[in-house]
């Protein structure tokens, strides 16, 4: 029985895919295979030496000391798309919620006087949360993956017009306009989301630079990564009236209680629906590559699929550049090899018609960091 150590609760349709036959998925599970969680950091964290993969109920991997993981053969995987129409959803409702002032709206009555008058109230106080439409306005997309192209399609539907940046596509069928500078973006769009991960080149992307080139009263949406703004900086632009709001699903202690940023307590991905997407497909993959070998949204090693054959199947994650040869030469009847590479690490998939003798194993292990036999 192959255990699986979660250690986050996990939606139980991963029992569907990871079946009691064959696994045991639990948060106390003493000798696991793999892993699967969504946010428990694991960067200070002791993991069991029998893990061989690591999958993530999501798609950031910020939780993941990835490197480690990588020097130990471990294969992580995340779960790219499979929240994307939560997120979609819930960027609908802050383009909403930037443009009226539904927000303040909301708690203003929460206060009105309950004396028989709040009809009257209402009628003169609602003057004070005037907002506008989105209709005709122009939304600009920075990352058009998953999120970013149903957010597109999304809003098109709703009347507005698209302008997006991805510097990974070079060409879509949606009916928007494609740039190769995100500065366009800046100087074009009404409003502003941000679909991309938080790396070097991204972090402090929206910063006192990149707000000047924007129009007046611009609005920004942040549900992807906190980093991906400068606080300070955005906090200014909304004192100027430069940016008229700013709503992020990642607050922090320098923007809470500030008039004009909306803070969402981090839902993108909140919904029962999203959490069982996510949960179904890292089982899956953590299924097929504990079976097969094979992978498939892995953050560190490269996608690799192969179709069985043989006897027996073995799995070699390598950091030697000619891995494949050596692991040809020492096995005998191969019926199929493949390998592919990513940064310094070099998979490999042999399918061989003889089972593989110990010293053999050995030999192709001790010029390896991980091999398995399936």
């Amino acid at each position: 029985m192959t255990q699986i150590l979660k250690l986050n609760e996990i939606s139980s349709k991963v029992g569907d895919i990871l079946t009691s036959d064959k696994y045991t998925v639990s948060a106390d599970a003493a000798d696991p295979k793999a892993i699967i969680l969504r946010s428990f950091s694991m960067h200070d964290y002791d993991m069991p030496s029998s893990v061989v993969a690591v999958a993530r109920a999501g798609a950031g991997v910020n939780n993941i000391p990835i490197d480690t993981m990588t020097q130990k053969g471990v294969c992580v995987f995340n779960t790219p798309g499979a929240n994307a129409n939560a997120v979609k959803e819930l960027v609908l409702f802050a383009l909403l919620v930037s443009s009226r002032k539904i927000y303040e709206g909301i708690n203003w009555t929460q206060n009105l006087t309950k004396d028989g008058t709040v009809a009257k109230q209402v009628e003169k106080g609602k003057k004070a949360f005037v907002g506008q439409e989105i209709f005709g306005k122009t939304l600009g997309i920075v990352g058009l993956g998953a999120i970013g192209k149903l957010v597109a399609n999304a809003v098109l539907a709703l009347g507005m017009k698209v302008i997006a940046y991805d510097p990974f596509v070079t060409s879509t069928d949606l009916a928007i306009e494609l740039t190769n500078n995100v500065n366009d973006v800046y100087a074009k769009s009404d409003y502003i989301t941000l679909h991309v991960p938080a790396t070097e080149q991204t972090k402090n992307s929206i910063n006192k630079n990149t707000i000047a080139l924007m129009k007046d009263g611009v609005r920004i949406i942040n549900l992807a990564r906190g980093e991906l703004v400068n606080n300070e900086d955005i906090k200014q632009a909304i004192a100027d009236k430069k940016v008229a709001k700013y709503v992020t699903d990642l607050p922090s202690d320098d923007i809470l209680g500030v008039d004009g940023i909306i803070t969402i307590p981090h839902l993108g991905a909140s919904t029962a629906e999203a959490e069982d997407n996510c949960a179904v497909m890292a089982a899956n993959q953590l299924k097929d590559y504990l079976e097969n070998g094979n992978v498939v949204n892995s953050v560190n090693f490269p996608k690799l699929q192969v179709e069985r054959g043989g006897k027996q199947r073995i799995c070699v994650v390598s950091s030697s550049a000619d891995a494949v040869a050596k692991i040809s030469s020492s096995l005998k009847d191969v019926c199929n090899i493949a390998s592919a590479t990513r940064g310094s690490i070099c998979y490999v998939i042999a399918d061989v018609n003889t089972a593989v003798d110990a010293n053999t194993l050995n030999a192709i292990k001790a010029d390896s960091v991980s091999v398995r036999v399936l």
